[in-house]
């Protein structure tokens, strides 16, 4: 069965179940996993792993400390963007239709056959982002590339729901084969991402590592079959993807309603019309929704090697993503920017004219995008991006830790920002909007310009106006600590022994130095706050031996720890 009815409230499949010790993160960039962590302590700290090359990290925090909370409290914080906790949310799909009573009707409504005459998704890679795909399905078999199984960490990317086939199939079926259906860009090839469980639900944090993972792999489409527009996690996974050239569609969901959903320039959002080109009485629709598609009675392919038509937003969406395949098919050099304008200026306009929040922008013609996509006029990028550090203003006396705003436009799009302090790039940020946190300790008292590097997506680059700033961190007069975690004092030794020190600073551990010498002949040095030596003792002679570690900070304070060992 296709969706299937989520299990009852409180139930381990409740759609509205939140895992209570899970949270998805974005710092600002240059706070780093150090900076983050120091947000942290104060409830208790918290396993950080970071989604793909994205900015993403997702936390787990200790047992007994209240997720919502410490995320409400993250929020407000201002070197954190986004602090959410992580949500479980079922495939936009309602219901399985009688496998011998449908027929392929959306193909015709949207003109794909007229697209095909130019363009079907030759080297374009659709990332299903889902519960797995079918790799035996005779419709399916021949278009597959490697996946990634991220409900499981693995490489089985097997559909475990059907779900996933059934979009797959939608978005991507072979064509001409004689075989079953057509997907709207058959020749398009498919990755398989796996992020939901067996019952077909599936985590934001798992959905933005999918997402990140696809963009990594060289898609130019994602197709996410789940109502995820209203997570920052996502919207910023879905970010990441646009800056590696691609786009991700999305379901808008099943509930039927008026949503008050924020829109985003992240994805593209699709409700789901009927074979009368009306809005689908369950499709959930509001200003969020970028266009519509045909999700009733989808002829598609199931799990098992069959066929069989399916209905939900679930199956609107991979038809705006096959037709986005299409448009990159058509004209590879497109950016993401240009290829929605065109899924957007050639819908056909639904409802009342212009955007409603029944149909978005209207509904897709893949013959009418294909056809613009290859007139169009792509002028060379001639112009360069502008570029502004909004926050903190002129004059400004700073301190600690910094929050510094970057506003950045370009008429094809910002590539990246570069956040620079008296010269030196100190961070970079890949998506907006751009905010970074800058550690002022890190430079001497006094003036200091602060600028920021714009790079255009053709590389054209652009140097904001200086911001000059007086920094003024207060003296710092409080040493580090250090200690020698291996060996114990006294401790009888022999061999290779791995000498372990660690030191800390509440400054941070960038300015940290170590030193370690033994019986007063210094044997190691390093940065930062950690500091491990093999000492090779076969040779040494027995007697009594004193390991000492000195940590000095950036201020030039110091602290010293020794332990007495044996051969």
């Amino acid at each position: 069965m296709l969706g299937g009815v989520p299990a009852a409230a409180g139930a381990a499949g409740d759609a509205n179940a939140e895992p209570p010790q899970r949270l998805i993160l974005q710092p600002r960039a240059g706070l780093g996993d150090a900076g983050l962590q120091r947000l942290l302590r104060p409830h208790g700290g918290g396993m950080l792993r970071r989604i793909g090359r994205s900015e993403l990290r997702i936390v787990e925090l200790p047992r007994g400390v209240a997720a919502r909370t410490v995320a409400e409290r993250l929020r407000r914080s201002p070197h954190v963007e986004i602090a959410e906790v992580d949500r479980r949310v079922p495939p936009a799909a309602t219901a399985v239709d009688d496998p011998y009573a449908g027929s392929q009707w959306h193909l015709g409504r949207i003109e794909a056959p007229q697209a095909w005459d130019r363009a079907r998704g030759d080297g374009v890679r659709i990332a299903i982002v889902d519960t797995g795909v079918d790799g035996d399905h005779p419709d399916l078999a021949s278009r597959l590339l490697p996946g990634w199984n991220f409900h499981d960490g693995n490489a089985d990317t097997e559909d475990v729901h059907g779900h996933g086939t059934a979009v797959a199939g939608t978005a991507a079926a072979a064509m001409n084969d004689g075989k079953g259906v057509a997907g709207v860009a058959g020749r398009a090839q498919i990755v398989p991402v796996r992020v939901a469980a067996p019952d077909g639900q599936a985590y934001w944090s798992t959905i933005a590592q999918g997402i990140v993972w696809a963009a990594d792999q060289g898609a130019r489409v994602a197709n996410v079959s789940y109502a995820v527009t209203g997570s920052a996690s996502v919207r910023s996974a879905a970010d990441y993807m646009r800056s590696k050239g691609g786009l991700v569609v999305v379901g808008a969901g099943n509930g039927g309603a008026l949503e008050d959903t924020p829109a985003t320039a992240s994805m593209i959002t699709v409700a789901a019309t009927d074979s009368s080109d009306r809005r689908a009485s369950w499709s959930s629709h509001g200003g969020f929704v970028t266009l519509s598609a045909p999700g009733a009675g989808i002829w598609t392919t199931s799990r098992g090697g069959g066929w069989g038509a399916a209905s939900g937003t679930s199956f609107s969406s991979p038809v705006v993503a096959g037709v986005a395949a299409l448009v990159f098919s058509a004209r590879p050099e497109l950016t993401p920017a240009e290829a929605e304008a065109l899924l957007v200026s050639t819908a056909a306009d639904l409802g009342a004219a212009g955007f409603d929040i029944e149909h978005g922008w209207g509904r897709v013609d893949a013959g009418a995008a294909v056809r613009a996509a290859i007139d169009a006029d792509l002028q060379a990028d001639t112009q360069a991006p502008r570029v502004a550090v909004t926050r903190p203003l002129g004059a400004a006396t700073v301190s600690g830790w910094v929050p510094i705003d970057v506003t950045a436009i370009d008429d094809r799009g910002i590539a990246r920002v570069e956040l620079r302090v008296g010269g030196r790039t100190v961070a970079t940020d890949t998506t907006a909007p751009f905010a970074f946190s800058w550690d002022s300790t890190q430079v001497t008292n006094g003036g200091v310009q602060i600028t920021a590097v714009a790079v255009d997506t053709a590389g054209r680059t652009a140097t904001s106006a200086p911001v000059a700033v007086t920094v003024g961190n207060a003296a710092d007069a409080v040493a580090p600590s250090v200690r020698i975690d291996n060996p114990r004092e006294g401790a009888l030794v022999s061999g290779r022994l791995e000498i372990a020190v660690s030191a800390s600073d509440d400054r941070g551990s960038a300015g940290l130095t170590q030193t370690l010498a033994i019986n007063g002949r210094v044997v190691a040095t390093a940065s930062g706050g950690l500091l491990a030596y093999t000492w090779n003792l076969r040779r040494v002679p027995a007697g009594r031996y004193t390991i000492e570690a000195v940590a000095r900070d950036a201020a030039g304070n110091t602290a010293t720890r020794s332990v007495t060992v044996l051969r």
